[in-house]
């Protein structure tokens, strides 16, 4: 071949080369076909080194386990006159177990369940994380020693893995295979509602910049007793179609893919129903902490639309909860704007919309805290919180000062520097437990 014809066979493919890029760009910039193809394709190529990375080293990559940021182990503080006494439970980010502790710190019971051995795969058939990517994420004990808990694996997106419901021994009394994630809700009636989430590749008329597919939740009422599915609603379909749909023109630009991030259910009932105004005598109807446009919400169960919403001077809230007297209380992750302090919890009055009371952590306790918390009131009025970045579980008494303060003793890492996440406590007086259960408890250490 000639050196002329050479030259032009080389910038002939020079400019094949820089039409493709040209066409390239258009097709990413202009989002035209077949641009989704190759971005979910890209997606899904990225989500596979991210799980690798994940797996190989869950402390760093995994939003289960923190960097510990006190040495100290177990229960640090308790004024034994000012606490509400009792038995704690709460769930421990690397495992899935769950723990009943004493207020020494000691553990009186616990139990465990591995996913592997109740599912093979997830709840849409992909294949399951491993069991070392897994934990509770929240869990509700019965006064009989039955326990209700939530799987969440890290690393995968539905992140949502299923609900168990064990009996004290850990035996399966019955399991439902859906993408349960965050919170769970069990009424006096053995109701159990839960949210779960999944994706949706429908556009929607009128929010252009939503992405496709985007991740949904779904409200799921269950019967405690056998674990058959009772209602299913759409919490965006609810939302949507309410007069409070203009609420979603507050989410986030990283929120497209995910424009809701429910995370918190607590069903009303009929006294919470009188109680709360925004309600206006309808108990059946839960309450919602919807994180991403900062909103709390009524659900009405049979009309499957929101009745109420509310934004307020929250951000990133977790773990609302309806009160006796009206207010309902929010774990408010990082509305608070101070070093070391960015947490608050919060009393509301749906009225007003007015705070009338407040913990915002200090100098000696800081309280910061940027995904998961939860908070309880307990019945002395104090509050049961739950740090979870700081693998930290603390009771607060009305005046602010700490009366009990428990740290996950569990500790990884080539140094013992990193601590798993600690999430949903509950506090129950003893003699509110069954006999039997009660006398099978390991007190031995009181």
């Amino acid at each position: 071949m000639e050196k002329g014809d050479r030259l032009g066979v080389a910038a002939f493919f020079i400019g094949c080369l820089f039409f493709a890029f040209l066409g390239g760009a258009y097709i990413v910039l202009a989002e035209v076909f077949p641009y989704k193809f190759l971005d979910n394709a890209y997606r899904a190529g990225w989500a596979l080194v991210q799980q690798k990375h994940t797996i190989d080293d869950p402390f760093t990559q995994t939003d289960q386990w923190r960097k510990a940021r006190s040495a100290a182990r177990g229960v640090d503080i308790y004024d034994a006159k000012r606490a509400y006494n009792g038995y704690t439970l709460y769930t421990s980010g690397g495992r899935t177990t769950a723990y009943l502790i004493d207020m020494k710190g000691h553990v009186v019971h616990q139990w465990h369940a591995d996913y592997s051995k109740l599912w093979n795969t997830t709840p849409d058939g992909r294949e399951a994380q491993p069991d070392k990517l897994m934990y509770f994420r929240k869990a509700v004990m019965y006064p009989n020693g039955d326990l209700l808990a939530i799987f969440i694996a890290a690393g995968d997106t539905p992140w949502g893995y299923g609900l168990v419901k064990l009996d004290a021994q850990s035996n399966v009394i019955w399991k439902y295979h859906g993408a349960t994630h965050h919170d769970l809700y069990l009424s006096d009636d053995n109701r159990v509602f839960v949210l779960t989430h999944a994706f949706r590749n429908e556009p929607v008329k009128g929010f252009a910049h939503l992405s496709t597919p985007w991740l949904d939740d779904y409200l799921v009422e269950l019967d405690g007793q056998t674990g058959k599915v009772l209602r299913k609603i759409s919490i965006f379909d609810a939302l949507w179609d309410s007069r409070y749909k203009a609420l979603l023109g507050a989410d986030p630009s990283f929120a497209m893919e995910d424009p809701l991030h429910t995370n918190s259910v607590q069903y009303l009932g009929n006294k919470l129903g009188q109680a709360f105004a925004p309600a206006q005598g309808n108990g059946d109807q839960v309450l919602l902490s919807i994180r991403h446009p900062g909103i709390a919400a009524l659900l009405d169960l049979k009309s499957g639309k929101v009745t109420w919403a509310l934004k307020g001077s929250w951000l990133g809230q977790h773990s609302m909860r309806v009160l006796p007297n009206g207010h309902f209380t929010i774990f408010d992750n990082y509305g608070n704007f101070e070093k070391h302090n960015m947490s608050r919890i919060l009393e509301v009055d749906p009225t007003n919309d007015a705070i009338v009371w407040q913990y915002e952590g200090n100098a000696q306790h800081p309280f910061s805290n940027l995904l998961r918390g939860a908070v309880t009131t307990l019945p002395n009025g104090d509050r049961l919180v739950t740090e979870s970045d700081g693998g930290r579980l603390f009771e607060v008494a009305p005046d602010g000062d700490i009366v009990w303060e428990f740290f996950n003793p569990i500790r990884g890492g080539d140094q013992n520097q990193y601590i798993p996440v600690v999430s949903s406590g509950q506090r129950i007086k003893p003699d509110a437990l069954a006999p039997a259960f009660r006398r099978s408890l390991n007190t031995s250490q009181e």
